[in-house]
């Protein structure tokens, strides 16, 4: 399904019942990253999943764009649906991006799930940001894939599940290379972690032991700054460890999930 939404079209889908769930992909993926996850979450929550601006079946619209379009994307689609709460769960930028919502509209999210993500990124990160914005935009995201699938996934699990690793890898390549960078440019400015005190709702902070991306260390920042914030860290996981160790992954948020809906 698809809904224009804050001047672009959005592509989305609803599965389940039960209170609402939101999951918010990674940077050159879309709604298929969490396919692991999604016959255990349906059979408790009213699931939307959506590919950010950019990525998937959503337009692309030219140009820069910000975290706070992302987070306004995701309220026009609340607005389209009907959803006055949920709950979210994003990994990567989708963390980035339920930050800065959870900042713009206190009281909507009901929890947060934020896995392998940061509230800041490190001095070196424009540059680093840039080049890649740079590459896409003037070689497309062929050269781009390799690189991305070393820090995403441990070398043993490269070698051991070739087939998942090519999935996730057509993946990035069919990323459209200006909804890449556009995305980019958002990700390189978030500076988030002295706001994160401002945010009320109950979240759990997950991170791959191996993450290089958005290592341990960033989402230690984001426990220490954010009120009643828990941490776990995923073994023999790197930066997208819900698909790596989606096991071990599903037992952590089905059980923080299903002490938040108690309270509820």
């Amino acid at each position: 399904m698809k809904a224009k939404v804050n001047g672009v079209e959005i592509h989305y889908t609803v599965e389940g019942e039960g209170p609402w769930l939101t999951l918010s992909h990674s940077l050159a993926c879309d709604i298929s990253m969490w396919d692991p996850q999604m016959a255990m979450l349906t059979r408790a929550f009213k699931v939307l999943r959506f590919d950010t601006r950019g990525h998937g079946g959503s337009e692309t619209p030219a140009g820069d764009y910000t975290l706070e379009q992302m987070a306004d994307d995701v309220h026009g689609l609340f607005a389209h649906l009907g959803i006055r709460r949920s709950h979210w769960m994003g990994l990567s930028m989708g963390g980035m991006i339920g930050q800065a919502y959870a900042l713009k509209y206190p009281g909507v999210f009901e929890s947060m799930i934020l896995a392998d993500t940061t509230s800041r990124q490190p001095p070196a990160g424009a540059a680093m940001w840039a080049e890649r914005m740079q590459t896409a935009r003037t070689r497309g995201m062929e050269p781009l894939v390799e690189g991305t699938l070393a820090r995403w996934f441990t070398e043993p699990f490269r070698a051991g599940h070739p087939e998942v690793v090519a999935r996730i890898g057509a993946t990035i390549r069919g990323t459209p290379p200006a909804g890449y960078a556009g995305c980019c440019a958002g990700i390189s400015k978030i500076d988030l972690t002295d706001r994160l005190k401002e945010i009320r709702c109950p979240t759990l902070v997950v991170v791959g032991e191996q993450d290089m991306g958005t290592p341990v260390e960033a989402s230690r920042a984001i426990q220490a700054n954010l009120p009643g914030a828990e941490l776990v860290i995923i073994p023999s996981a790197a930066h997208v460890s819900n698909v790596e160790q989606p096991e071990i992954f599903n037992i952590v948020i089905r059980d923080f999930l299903t002490r938040v809906t108690a309270r509820g």
